[in-house]
């Protein structure tokens, strides 16, 4: 949440005196309560003193019917010099602009920006909680080692936000705790980025930080991504020993053993901060990714990862859709895109092309009965099946029919295209291979019970569930290479990644098949049946089940790396994009969690069960619902 200020609960950085203040004479020069800024914001009462001026909480008048707060930050230019005074003023606006730039949970959001009677103001989202060295005062003892983890993960996810941030990297400059925020969720807000700076390499900037925290280089000046890492350790140390470095010898943290202060620190920690607090930069960890990993990894050795993630207790929507598109009736497919052009079909029978800007209608096909495929895109045409029997080839640019075919049975799996080929099942039983360029069956395989899985392709095989429970392995001449018998049907689609194939069937298992003979390298047993299609991801293997939770399992010995719980079954199927995993629920909800840790970030609430799996393009997902809406939301 770019640009933060969450508050202490009782006051922030009060024993700093601002240019707002005459201490000689007396004279408060802090707005009052009751004081209207820009007819819109009514000053309630002062709950910070900064080094420029004060922070205060406010109400916008804008809404009317609610009361909706938000902290004004103060910046007083009084001082006599001109040259200083453009500068203040630069820096106040460079924060500004910085806050206005960014997205992030872990970065609070900025709402306006003016100057009023030479005083200039930030309007920011106002948050209550305690600030980390506070908690450190307050705490008897010490702050147990999941629970700093559990901050530091969020710490590296924030700084890898803005180290990796566009077009230029933001380096903080000023990790220590008194700037973490800690709100009622126990999550983490980095606060005050007065002294953040864009990043060049080979700029020399200010000598600015914090003496203690700030690692050697940024007193010449030099401050990377590095500096961030090392104060980050820094922060991490004090909070785990309370020894504040500010009152010790510079970069003497080598010589304060953590667990000499405090023996329930793990070694394994302690390793870790002190390799972000090597006084040569190039001996740390080389960005905040790879010491986040580090902390997941020893969050794994001492057995603390399942306590490093709260329960998902969001109740207000923190995520909203870009654009949204209502179909006239439930949406239970999965949307594709090609050109700017997402394509998405709905029970109302159609099929619609709408622009993946602004979600407006390019055009729509109808059918004659609902469409839950989700199209190939090929050549220029959609091709989906529909509940009326019927493979459709549409003109992408068009939507004019340019050719179909007819099978026995409903199509509800998604046709896939190789080899001059389209695959696809049937509810009659029956996999076909269509000729695209004559648009005739090339061949069809009896499997006897229908086909909901739509198949994955590769290396001219074509791998499928169908209802008797079977997976089969079918070459692209017709014939059966191998099949695996589950005990239950095999809705789901399965996944190939380097050289196995995972399935899970309604039987309550996961399936993980040698892709060459079919033989069972593991199974893993959830609480119930599934229909959730798997997805690897490095190692990991993740979708969903009818007990209510979405499973990470090791994709190399079935290891049960994380489980989330929603509040209804899981029908819909996961996508990965960056670091984070999206996938809907049957609860109406969609969910994105940390892939790695499957740590809940935020969740938005549809009108009814999602059933699709996410398509994610460009940063943009794409999810229908069965509230008959399609949305797209920024990712």
């Amino acid at each position: 949440m770019a640009g933060t200020l969450l508050f202490r609960e009782d006051e922030l950085d009060t024993h700093r005196i601002t240019q707002g203040f005459d201490q000689n004479s007396g004279i408060v020069r802090q707005l009052q309560s009751g004081t209207i800024l820009q007819e819109r914001y009514l000053i309630q009462d002062v709950i910070g003193v900064g080094g420029m001026g004060s922070v205060y909480r406010a109400r916008d008048l804008r809404f009317q019917n609610v009361v909706k707060l938000v902290a004004v930050k103060e910046m007083i230019n009084s001082t006599p010099d001109p040259l200083i005074r453009e500068t203040i003023v630069q820096n106040f606006e460079r924060e500004a602009n910085i806050l206005a730039a960014l997205n992030h949970p872990s970065i609070s959001k900025i709402f306006d920006f003016f100057t009023h009677d030479e005083r200039s103001y930030l309007v920011l989202e106002f948050i209550l909680g305690k600030d980390m060295e506070a908690l450190i005062e307050d705490t008897e003892g010490f702050i147990e080692e999941a629970r700093v983890v559990s901050w530091a993960v969020e710490l590296c996810d924030v700084l890898s936000y803005l180290h990796a941030h566009k077009p230029e990297p933001i380096i903080f400059r000023d990790m220590k705790p008194s700037n973490v925020m800690i709100n009622p969720q126990d999550r983490i807000v980095l606060i005050d980025f007065g002294i953040a700076k864009s990043f060049r390499v080979g700029q020399k900037g200010t000598m600015i930080g914090t003496e203690g925290y700030s690692p050697p280089e940024q007193y010449r000046g030099d401050a990377t991504p590095l500096a961030d890492i090392y104060a980050l350790g820094a922060t991490l140390h004090h909070v785990l020993t309370k020894w504040n470095p500010r009152l010790e010898a510079p970069f003497s943290f080598l010589e304060r053993p953590i667990r000499k202060a405090n023996p329930s620190v793990s070694q394994e920690l302690e390793s870790v901060i002190y390799t972000a607090l090597q006084y040569d930069p190039k001996d740390r960890f080389p960005t905040a990714e790879a010491m986040k990993e580090a902390l997941l990894m020893t969050a794994k050795k001492t057995g603390i990862l399942s306590r490093i993630s709260p329960p998902a207790v969001e109740t207000e929507q923190t995520i909203k859709p870009i654009w949204t598109f209502k179909c006239e009736d439930e949406i239970r497919a999965t949307a594709a895109c090609n050109k700017g052009i997402v394509y998405i079909g709905s029970y109302d029978t159609n099929i619609y092309a709408l622009n993946a800007g602004d979600g407006k209608m390019v055009w729509k096909y109808p059918t004659l009965g609902g469409v839950v495929s989700c199209p190939a895109l090929s050549d220029g045409l959609a091709i989906f099946g529909s509940e009326d029997r019927t493979l459709y080839a549409v003109s992408e640019r068009t939507g004019k029919l340019e050719w179909n075919f007819q099978t026995e049975g409903s199509i509800r799996c998604s046709p896939q295209v190789s080899e001059g080929h389209v695959f696809t099942g049937s509810d009659d039983g029956y996999f076909y291979a269509v000729n695209l360029a004559t648009n005739r069956m090339t061949w069809r395989l009896d499997v006897v019970e229908p086909i909901r899985s739509t198949p994955f392709l590769m290396n001219e095989l074509a791998y499928f569930g169908c209802e008797t429970g079977e997976l089969f392995c079918v070459d692209f001449r017709g014939q059966i290479r191998w099949r695996f018998q589950a005990k239950r049907p095999i809705t789901s689609s399965p996944y190939l990644s380097q050289g196995v194939v995972y399935a899970s069937s309604l039987d309550g298992m996961v399936y993980a098949l040698d892709a060459q003979s079919g033989w069972v390298i593991w199974r893993y047993r959830m609480g119930k049946g599934s229909v959730s299609s798997p997805i690897r991801t490095d190692n990991m293997i993740i979708l969903g089940s009818a007990d209510e939770y979405i499973y990470c399992l090791d994709a190399n010995n079935a290891r049960e790396i994380w489980r989330f719980k929603t509040e209804h079954q899981v029908s819909g199927s996961p996508r990965v994009n960056k670091d984070c995993v999206y996938c809907g629920s049957a609860d109406g909800n969609l969910y994105c969690l940390e892939t790695r840790t499957g740590r809940f970030r935020w969740k938005f609430s549809t009108g009814g069960p999602i059933t699709a799996a996410p398509l994610i393009v460009d940063n943009v997902l794409y999810i229908g619902s069965t509230d008959h809406i399609f949305y797209a939301f920024l990712v």
